[in-house]
């Protein structure tokens, strides 16, 4: 019996041509100068094969940015046994900063410049629902008075800030140094509480 889950290599191979064309092209232009031709003419494939896979730009980088939103995702709830809360944390935080390295091309442009803010919403929310966890878990241990929403938009902005910043200057640090900093920061942030 056939695997029907199974998505077939070619097209798996014809999307990533489609989308490293639209991240190299991104990189050269504004997104509203970016056509279907474009796109297409980058990717050697002809339009009825981009039209086979999205239905215009717009659903192409909705579902880039929900397949980078499934895989961030991922990381951020990847179960890490036998570690502490920070421990935990500090594995997680790695592991997309490693993620994010090793992606660094798609990143830079989806991330670290003001044309595609949908990518950027889409991080947000994921470290938004991490942290609401966190803060879940650290409410049982540690008593605050600042109010639970404003902590959890404190600390995801302040992450995606970092690590936009990180990638706007070309990652001067590695995801091992970064992450170690943020954790000692997020440790300081906890005893101020």
């Amino acid at each position: 019996m056939k695997d029907k889950t199974k998505v077939d290599p070619r097209i798996i191979r014809t999307r990533q041509l489609i989308k490293d064309a639209f991240i190299d092209l991104l990189q050269e232009m504004d997104l509203n100068k970016i056509t279907v031709n474009r796109i297409a003419e980058r990717a050697t494939v002809n339009r009825v094969t981009f039209y086979l896979h999205y239905r215009d730009i717009q659903d192409m980088m909705e579902n880039m940015a929900k397949e980078m939103g499934e895989k961030l995702g991922l990381i951020m709830r990847d179960s890490i046994t036998n570690k502490s809360i920070e421990e935990t944390d500090s594995v997680r935080l790695l592991n997309l900063l490693e993620y994010i390295a090793e992606n660094a091309k798609f990143y830079k442009v989806v991330l670290a410049s003001t044309k595609t803010p949908i990518f950027t919403e889409h991080l947000l929310k994921i470290i938004t629902e991490t942290i609401t966890k966190r803060r879940e878990v650290d409410s049982l241990h540690i008593k605050t008075d600042i109010q639970k929403d404003i902590i959890i938009w404190y600390g995801s902005s302040a992450l995606i800030g970092t690590i936009v910043s990180w990638l706007r200057n070309d990652m001067p640090y590695t995801p091992q140094y970064l992450a170690k900093q943020l954790s000692l920061l997020f440790r300081i942030g906890n005893k101020a509480e």
